[in-house]
């Protein structure tokens, strides 16, 4: 049996979802015609009855009534399924897409761009084309967050085994991972609504914290609905009972002022919450063996309790908060059972009991979609492997390592290793013929390997590092600054983490590119020498070749590799391979040539 790719696996799920749509879409139209069959057929039976046993005829009146209710309650559900399908259809269709390395449309994570970072901008982390929109499958707001966070910084060694193993664990779950991705595609949990919550949770119990309150509030609803029986059996005159229903009013409404901060502050998150306790229960009744969800679960509960439940009771309450804004819950659910109070003594036990696991609800979802993510990632390139890691600084061993986001029809793949410290690799090339590139693809192969994703090679063996890079330098107008200066501000960051002794790996394009080539080419020198006496590590890719000639001083430190051009009359040809060695084949005159400056 021929192991499934990826786009056969998509397009196995996506014909199963849109023949369980037909199938829900066909239910829909028997529920509609069955539910005006039934007000049809209730009206006249009704009337039938009314007719020759009187008012008996509510019987029929109620039964068809609660047999449509029940018809309603099923499309309900059944929309709710449509809905869901829909979804599940469209994400296994940009699947397929981005498979295809079409998914300009999907969230780029522009907002996570920092304003300065040693890497970020370098390697197209965020942004069109960026490395976030092609792989993050998040979509609560907590979940790209730490997705954009775990990017930027690298979480340690154990937390990236951990990580590991709980991906290759679901990793073939798809089902169970596309309808995760699909509840939190349809609902909307937020960090404001999480800051709503942890803000009411922080906030002392004001009112109604007393035990009595909960005798007082049983005793006066006896009193009061007794009273107003006893009204309505004639043991009470309706002049009474009118001043009774008074007192009973006020009290309501005095007593619901001390509701009305903690209503105003949890108001409008139902939904949700609703949504918060969808995905969570997913993810709880799914079993999962990997010591990682094993560890989540077990932060998310309460006094051992599952976090689901809890986090319904919270809906519960809030909706029933909600009848405040009824006339019937005004002027009876207030006024006789003092509604408003009931709901704020059952708040404050909840706080009570789940003030410490509730923001780790939020936290716990953001975690499993990341995991998600990462599962995504490895299914749709099954040819990547999990890096290895060493404690030793420093490690880099790559085999058939290439840019993640170059096709893989198109990719070129590169072995590189580079061991010890005081070490360079010194990459000189011709234009255009792959130095930057093979640079990012180290540093966006570091980035995956550091957060716990597979990488982009057949294998990776390295150690962990600060990443650090200069190769995408722009000036800043409302800063004045030129690009020149904005570069040295980012080498001096560089240099003094070098000065510090920082477990760094540093990525150079094209040292001081901004100033004239006397400078620059004696400032790429001493900066080099530099990196070796401070026991640095680097990459540089630079057209200056007689920066080469720095192996001869530092043999031990610096090692030349190079990009080619072939060359057949004005026609360039690039293989895109790296070999060891300075480059002799350089292209500047062929593509000045044919944009049509006249070289002598």
């Amino acid at each position: 049996m021929t192991e499934q790719t990826p786009t056969s696996l998509y397009l196995s799920e996506l014909e199963k979802y849109k023949a369980q749509l037909a199938a829900l879409l066909k239910k829909r139209s028997r529920l509609g015609w069955n539910r005006l069959i039934v007000f049809l057929l209730t009206i006249f039976l009704s009337y039938q009855v009314f007719v020759t046993a009187g008012i008996i005829g509510m019987l029929v009146v109620a039964a068809g009534l609660g047999f449509l209710l029940y018809l309603i309650s099923v499309d309900v559900n059944n929309n709710q399924q449509i809905a869901n399908t829909k979804t599940l259809i469209h994400l296994n269709e940009e699947e397929l897409e981005v498979l295809d390395h079409r998914y300009s449309k999907r969230n780029d994570g522009s907002n996570f761009i920092p304003d300065t970072h040693d890497y970020a901008n370098d390697l197209d982390l965020f942004g069109k084309a960026s490395l976030f929109q092609w792989c993050n499958r998040c979509f609560t707001e907590q979940g790209q967050q730490l997705f954009a966070q775990n990017m930027l910084y690298p979480i340690t060694v154990a937390e990236v085994l951990k990580r590991h193993e709980a991906v290759k664990e679901i990793a073939p779950m798809i089902e169970w991972r596309q309808q995760l991705q699909s509840l939190t595609m349809q609902t909307s949990i937020t960090i404001q609504t999480e800051k709503k919550v942890t803000t009411w949770l922080k906030e002392k119990d004001e009112h109604f914290t007393k035990t009595g309150w909960k005798v007082f509030v049983q005793v006066y609803s006896v009193v009061t609905t007794g009273s107003a029986i006893a009204a309505i059996a004639g043991y009470i005159p309706g002049s009474l009972f009118s001043l009774l229903f008074l007192l009973y009013f006020i009290t309501g409404l005095l007593l619901s002022r001390n509701t009305v901060k903690a209503y105003n502050h949890l108001s409008g998150i139902v939904k949700e919450v609703s949504g918060l306790h969808q995905v969570v229960q997913w993810i709880e009744e799914k079993k999962l063996n990997a010591p990682l969800f094993q560890h989540l679960k077990d932060t998310i509960q309460a006094n051992g309790d599952k976090a689901a439940p809890e986090i319904k009771g919270l809906k519960i309450i809030l909706d029933r908060f909600d009848l405040r804004l009824s006339i019937v819950g005004l002027l009876f659910f207030n006024s006789f059972l003092l509604w408003d109070v009931r709901q704020m003594i059952s708040l404050n036990e909840w706080r009570k009991k789940n003030k410490e696991a509730v923001p780790k609800w939020f936290s716990f979802i953001a975690e499993v979609e990341v995991l998600h993510s990462l599962a995504s990632l490895q299914i749709n390139s099954p040819g990547w492997s999990y890096p290895q890691f060493v404690s030793e600084h420093f490690t880099f061993e790559g085999k058939e390592f290439g840019h993640p986001l170059i096709p893989e029809k198109n990719r070129v793949t590169n072995d590189f290793d580079l061991e010890g410290t005081a070490k360079i690799g010194l990459i000189t090339g011709s234009n255009m013929a792959g130095k930057s590139t093979f640079l990012r693809s180290l540093g966006v192969n570091i980035v995956l390997a550091q957060m716990g994703a597979p990488v982009c090679a057949t294998q990776v063996e390295l150690s962990p590092v600060q990443l650090m890079s200069s190769m995408r330098i722009a000036d800043n107008l409302a800063e004045n600054t030129s690009t020149f200066y904005a570069e040295l501000k980012k080498l001096k960051t560089i240099i003094e983490a070098v000065n510090r002794h920082e477990p760094v790996f540093i990525l150079l394009d094209e040292i001081l590119r901004g100033t004239n080539s006397m400078d620059r080419h004696k400032g790429s020198e001493a900066l080099m020498a530099q990196l070796v006496k401070q026991k640095a590590v680097a990459v540089i890719a630079t057209h200056d070749v007689e920066l080469a000639t720095l192996e001869n001083a530092y043999p031990a430190s610096i090692e030349n590799y190079h990009f080619d051009v072939q060359v057949e009359g004005e026609e360039l040809y690039f293989d895109y391979k790296l070999k060891h060695g300075v480059c002799t084949s350089l292209n500047a005159s062929i593509l000045m040539k044919k944009i049509g400056i006249e070289l002598s």
